[in-house]
């Protein structure tokens, strides 16, 4: 009986982040249903054109090299290098697992593990994709703090919240790099040293943040315009300036690892943006589904690129299988009593 709960609780290690990640997603669609029905989503789906099909896959082909780039700059600082071509590839189909796969980020677990088994050291794939998004998240809540400041817009009242992420995410980071070397032998020690030392002579060297800084301006920029597409197709007549701001609060909470495959805080943050300008909760909701559907069309490449490696994997296997060849037929022992005969004069 002791060794139930012995193997309960590593189970609910794992799996308990992820479960209370689908809870809060799931919590956020059941309130909006309940409050403004389903109508919102279903005219979300109805307006999808094929005009903003195409607009949105080719700003998406635009900002997923950007990111593309930035992790390689990223991966470089750390000392791993990786093409342009293959980080593409891989981060189409880090997207589209995001977007199909609840918690948002599992897409980049796989092209963390995916290239650090390819360089031989998981660990700094792991640690390279984390830093390529920490910079990009952190760069965003930068651009979208100066555009609350620069920008008249009804969504001021987050810029507090974005500022404190940001001076929390920036304390931390010099507080690691200042204590540090003090710290003893331990293991935390050692990781807070290994972080402090890629900060110093990684990505905050002088030829390594400013590519970071201009790729992420790019990302955020296309992802602005894709949603500023889809607000139009949708029949928001806001001022281009005030629908900047809103819908650059709404990336912000949609880079919250609480999502069903995207969707949840995206679609809160959505409501109450738009509720607050005065343009109705339910039209957020519908500009935030219509966003989804046009970026689950523009990442769809990832899904071909999925499928053809299981397929690659699948003949590689099958040459294996065929080049090994059938397992060679044991010989066949006589019966004993046939050996006695053959002594038999």
């Amino acid at each position: 009986m002791h060794s139930v709960p012995a193997r309960i609780v590593p189970a609910v290690r794992r799996v308990g982040p992820s479960l209370l990640r689908l809870a809060a997603g799931v919590t956020v669609l059941w309130f909006l249903w309940r409050e403004l029905g389903a109508a919102p989503f279903e005219d979300g789906l109805r307006a999808v054109t094929w005009q903003g099909v195409a607009a949105a896959v080719t700003l998406t082909v635009l900002t997923t090299i950007c990111s593309a780039w930035r992790w390689q700059v990223v991966a470089r600082a750390l000392g791993t290098d990786i093409g342009l071509p293959r980080a593409t590839g891989a981060y189409y189909r880090s997207l589209f697992l995001n977007s199909v796969l609840p918690g948002g980020i599992l897409g980049d677990v796989h092209r963390a593990v995916t290239q650090g088994r390819r360089a031989g050291d998981v660990a700094q794939g792991v640690r390279a994709v984390g830093w390529e998004r920490l910079c990009g998240q952190v760069i965003q809540a930068v651009v979208t703090a100066v555009v609350l400041l620069t920008l008249p817009s009804p969504v001021r009242p987050a810029l507090p919240y974005v500022l404190a992420g940001i001076a929390g995410v920036v304390g931390c980071a010099a507080l690691v790099v200042k204590v540090a070397p003090r710290l003893g032998r331990s293991r935390p020690a050692r990781a807070a040293r290994a972080v402090a030392a890629e900060l110093r002579r990684g990505l905050l060297v002088r030829g390594v943040w400013p590519q970071l800084t201009l790729a992420s301006v790019l990302v955020v920029a296309g992802h602005t315009a894709t949603f500023v597409i889809a607000a139009r197709i949708a029949g928001s007549t806001a001022p281009l300036g005030e629908l900047i701001a809103l819908l650059m609060v709404i990336q912000i909470a949609a880079g919250i690892p609480l999502s069903i495959g995207g969707w949840g805080p995206r679609e809160g943050a959505a409501a109450w943006a738009f509720a607050a300008a005065g343009l109705g909760a339910a039209n957020g909701v519908t500009v935030s589904t219509l966003y989804a559907v046009l970026m689950l069309a523009a990442v769809t490449p990832g899904a071909g690129l999925l499928l053809k490696d299981a397929v690659r994997r699948r003949r590689s296997q099958e040459h294996l299988s065929e080049w090994s060849g059938p397992d060679p037929v044991p010989p066949t022992r006589q019966p004993a009593w046939h050996e006695a005969e053959q002594f038999v004069p």
